[in-house]
């Protein structure tokens, strides 16, 4: 594109607001919208003085302007809005019970410039909500394909509609007669009319063909091909032999990093002498036991940096994994030098950890949980690190950000100096769901008790507290199953259970059931196919994912996975849905495309131990800045949601938006995006210079977090700088614990820490700390 029109366009936004306002004075306008399916709009009433306007486009624009008038004492109003993942929002003050609004958009569209008709709004008047829409026959279960019948009871509404499990908008599939529902899926709808505001979201499961409870399976199932599972009765040579060729396959950081092979070690209980498995790329390993010392390595589990082309480093050691075994290591130290993505859960070494790679090079993780350490666990050159309800001998050693929650033997609170963070408690937590094999042979999954202000691992004083369910409730996903079938299964009443494997997906997984379990091994990759959203999960109780990576497709998926419907309520405190080692990639392997990763709606939803990332490397043509598209990683819109261990990197807008109140965040890791291709193009609709990696919306009241830092590394252009990290609203219940900001290698600068509070990034890697705000 020519540079001179690019610019232009750029600057096009600031100059539409005083062209449109012009206009407005004029008693002119733009060009009247297509349709008012082009957009959705509502008004939210905040206090008996204060409306929020909200503006939903259809297609994103880059400007979207208010005009209103009838606040008492104050002429028309001519106002850009905020933009909040695709919703423009202003908020209106000064008003009383009676006094009536007339408001109007204008906003741009792929260019062209549009006005929409006038809409009215009486504060403390009767209410304009479209009534929501109602299925005939409701959602059940049925023995052959329904014909459904979709409507509202707002006289001349029209009705948008979605049946892949994703929330619909203005421009999702228009309802005009009754829909075909051939087998199991569910539909959501919403009603709309012009100079109203849309309904609440209606949804409706059918389960076609099947019963409802799922049908029974095998409780010593086939696990497929890339699964191996280990017996004690079995040689050492015969198991190495097996981890070695494994290895081989999986170790090469140039080769194996974005290659589609993904492989399981399960270890059924009992002990093992002289094994010793060097854990590469996609390869998870877990004891069988119902508790970690069931399953005795006397040996090794290792992750270093294998390979002549890491030169020492362990920067890209990601998705691999450790759980549920005690390892008596060889040499008295186990190792475990990873990066992102490479979770160490429920183990029990008999021994030290070191955390980072025998050259001592730098090492990017990393994520430790209910896990006991004899010995000293030692960071030394892990830049971050986040331990959670764990026993340690000792601490030693960190660079920028080491957290702790929950953890005996963890430093004390000396951040910046040494930057270490600890609470004595996390606020909640629930082990992850697991695979074990019970007394008599048979397989079933555990699932962890819910914990409140936990301090050290839930087997300390002998088995965690929970429950188990059979494997015959699970359904066993593995090559050759498709999104239907996988569909069908869930519809069914079954829990999954995902194999090691790569599976393509032509439309949404729905989680409709409460409590369902979700558990995968070996790093099973999703990929949306189509721009479907990969996996919906309805806003219900106790649903528990683990063990996913989620892939982007290269057609743009709105999210790839979304918690509860937009607008859910519900309170969830005593059975959350936990979303546990579940990883997002955009691009890398493919030219991947997502807008969202993760799109949080349910209430107290704990977020523990993800990584969201939008490539910074990969495979040729799978990376770069109008390739690997992404605008967020993560959105939060719940209220009480907690994250503990949160990774997210790379993305092209905010990495974070927290808009849900009560919203708590212990320990949080990002790089802002690499390939910036310059200022002009990365400026927050704000006008800052650049997005915040961290944004809590402008109506919080209450959020917290501890152990939280930013770096940046704009390589494509150092000119380039983001005005502060973090983005909060100024009051007493927004509070921040232990802050930081780096420019690696002095490649573009971060200007202040929290909103304005911080100094400028030094050369030199230097960290700008802020110990509290405000």
């Amino acid at each position: 594109m020519n540079r001179t029109l690019d610019k232009l366009r750029r600057r096009g936004p600031r100059l539409a607001l005083v062209a449109s306002a012009l206009l407005v004075a004029a008693g002119l306008s733009a060009p009247a919208a297509l349709a008012a399916d082009d957009y959705t709009q509502s008004v939210t009433q905040l206090s008996s003085t204060q409306l929020q306007l909200n503006f939903t486009p259809a297609t994103p624009a880059v400007y979207v302007d208010v005009h209103y008038t009838g606040v008492p004492g104050v002429g028309q109003q001519n106002v850009r809005m905020t933009n909040g993942s695709g919703t423009w929002r202003t908020t209106v003050n000064g008003l009383s019970t009676g006094n009536t609004l007339d408001y109007w958009f204008t906003y741009e569209k792929s260019g062209p410039q549009y006005d929409t008709p006038h809409f009215t709004y009486t504060v403390g008047g009767s209410s304009t909500t479209v009534a929501a829409p109602t299925f005939s026959p409701p959602g059940g279960t049925y023995s052959s394909a329904q014909t459904v019948t979709i409507s509202s009871a707002t006289s001349g509404a029209t009705i948008r509609y979605t049946v892949d499990g994703s929330t619909p908008t203005a421009s999702s599939t228009l309802y005009s007669g009754p829909i075909s529902v051939p087998n199991s899926r569910t539909v959501n709808a919403i009603a709309l009319k012009s100079g109203s505001t849309t309904s609440a979201v209606s949804s409706a499961s059918y389960t076609i063909g099947t019963q409802a409870g799922c049908p029974t399976q095998s409780d010593t199932p086939n696990f497929g091909s890339n699964v191996r599972i280990f017996d004690p009765s079995m040689s050492a040579a015969t198991i190495q032999a097996q981890l070695d060729t494994d290895f081989n396959n999986q170790k090469d950081t140039l080769t194996a990093q974005f290659a589609d092979r993904r492989v399981a070690h399960l270890f059924k209980p009992g002990t093992y002498n002289n094994v010793h498995d060097n854990v590469g790329f996609y390869t998870s390993v877990a004891g069988l036991g119902q508790n970690p010392g069931d399953v005795l390595i006397n040996g090794d589990v290792t992750v270093d940096a294998f390979n002549a082309s890491d030169n020492g480093v362990a920067l890209q050691n990601f998705w691999r994994s450790a759980e549920n075994m005690a390892v008596n290591p060889s040499g008295g130290q186990e190792r475990w030098a990873v990066a992102q993505a490479a979770p160490f859960r429920r183990m029990d070494v008999r021994g030290g950890l070191q955390l980072y790679p025998a050259s001592y090079g730098f090492a990017s993780g990393g994520y430790i949980a209910d896990t006991k350490v004899a010995g000293q666990a030692a960071s030394i050159s892990q830049q971050q690190w986040y331990t959670r309800d764990s026993q340690l001998g000792s601490w030693n050693g960190g660079v920028w950000n080491m957290v702790f929650s929950g953890t005996s033997g963890a430093p004390a609170n000396t951040f910046p100096n040494p930057p270490e963070t600890t609470l004595s408690t996390t606020p909640v937590s629930r082990d992850v769901p697991y695979l074990y094999v019970d007394g008599t042979g048979k397989y079933r999954v555990f699932l962890p008790s819910l914990r409140t202000n936990a301090s050290g691992p839930s087997w300390a004083n002998g088995s965690t507290p929970g429950t188990s369910a059979p494997m015959s409730q699970f359904y066993v996903v593995k090559s050759g199953d498709t999104a239907s079938s996988i569909n069908n299964a869930l519809a069914a009443g079954c829990n999954l259970f995902f194999t090691p494997g790569i599976y393509h997906l032509n439309q949404t997984l729905n989680v409709t059931r409460a409590n369902t379990t979700i558990l995968g091994i070996g790093y099973p990759t999703l990929v949306p196919d189509n721009g479907v959203n990969a996996m919906q999960v309805s806003d219900v109780d106790g649903v528990r994912l683990k063990g996913l990576l989620f892939d982007a497709g290269t057609t743009n998926s709105q999210a790839l996975l979304t918690v509860g419907q937009s607008g859910s309520s519900a309170s969830h405190a005593s059975n959350p849905t936990t979303v546990q080692d579940v990883f997002f990639r955009i691009g890398g392997s493919i030219a991947g495309k997502a807008t969202n990763s993760l799109i949080v709606n349910s209430a107290n939803t704990v977020i523990d131990h993800i990584w969201a990332w939008r490539a910074d490397h990969g495979n040729g043509g799978t990376v770069g800045w109008n390739t690997n598209t992404a605008d967020t990683g993560l959105v939060v819109n719940g209220a009480n949601v907690l994250a503990t261990g949160l990774f997210v990197e790379h993305y092209q807008k905010y990495q974070v938006i927290w808009n849900g109140q009560g919203g708590k965040t212990i320990f949080f890791q990002n790089e802002m995006p690499y390939d910036v291709p310059n200022q002009a193009s990365w400026n927050a609709p704000s006008g800052v210079a650049g997005y915040a990696a961290y944004k809590v919306g402008a109506n919080v009241t209450s959020h917290e977090a501890w152990g939280v830092g930013s770096y940046c590394f704009f390589d494509t252009n150092p000119a380039v700088s983001s005005y502060h990290a973090f983005e909060v609203p100024n009051n007493s219940g927004v509070r921040f614990h232990s802050l930081l900001s780096v420019s690696l290698n002095y490649r573009g600068t971060i200007t202040h820490v929290i909103n304005d509070t911080g100094g400028v990034t030094p050369s030199g890697t230097v960290p700008v700390n802020v110990v509290s705000y405000p």
